[in-house]
């Protein structure tokens, strides 16, 4: 496989040259369904303390803010990362997803849609340790990645890896997390028009 370091960074200078068509052509994304799935489990009283991981252009920050709650985003991408402190309002940090600096016992709420599947295979499980330990007790991780079969490599420009739920379930296991709830996108398709895998955890 690609040298971790360099797949991320392969990543990154796609999502950077294609910043402004990537905010157009993600703007009216409906996630209310992901963002549902990570709230209504949360047991902690709103206003709730939410990581948004991989935040892109700052869209869904909006939306939790929208909803009463403090987003704190997250990306790699110095373009999006500014778009996103000025289309929110939010706080944004600027961290590669591969060495990642969290707060511990910071967040009630991680919010991970489509941003995982980028991190390569050997790498995540020190991704999942980091974002275990930034969740309060009993905080919840959302994710939602593109399935497959457990393919991993170049997509185009973007590296990335196509994990089947056994797979999937066994790794966010391993990480001290405990399922919560699993469910294929876009709601209402056969499955095999559902791309999507999304998923919900507790912290242990």
């Amino acid at each position: 496989m690609s040298d971790p370091h360099d797949a991320a960074q392969r990543t990154l200078d796609y999502y950077r040259l294609n910043a402004e068509a990537f905010r157009e052509g993600t703007r009216e994304h409906d996630v209310s369904q992901n963002i549902e799935a990570l709230v209504r489990h949360i047991r902690a009283r709103a206003p709730l303390r939410i990581l948004d991981l991989g935040c892109g252009p700052g869209r869904d920050l909006k939306a939790f803010t929208a909803r009463g709650h403090v987003a704190v985003g997250l990306d790699g991408n110095a373009a999006f990362v500014e778009m996103a402190r000025v289309d929110s309002g939010c706080e944004v940090w600027q961290q590669d997803l591969l060495q990642l600096d969290l707060p511990h016992g910071s967040f009630d709420g991680v919010f991970a849609n489509a941003v995982l599947f980028h991190v390569p295979s050997a790498e995540l499980p020190s991704v999942l340790s980091q974002l275990h330990q930034t969740l309060r007790s009993e905080g919840v991780l959302f994710c939602s990645n593109p399935r497959g079969r457990n393919e991993e490599g170049w997509s185009g420009d973007r590296y990335g890896v196509w994990y089947d739920w056994p797979t999937w379930r066994r790794l966010l296991l391993a990480a001290g997390f405990s399922e919560l709830e699993h469910y294929y996108r876009p709601a209402g398709l056969p499955r095999a028009q559902q791309p999507w895998l999304a998923s919900v955890w507790r912290k242990g």
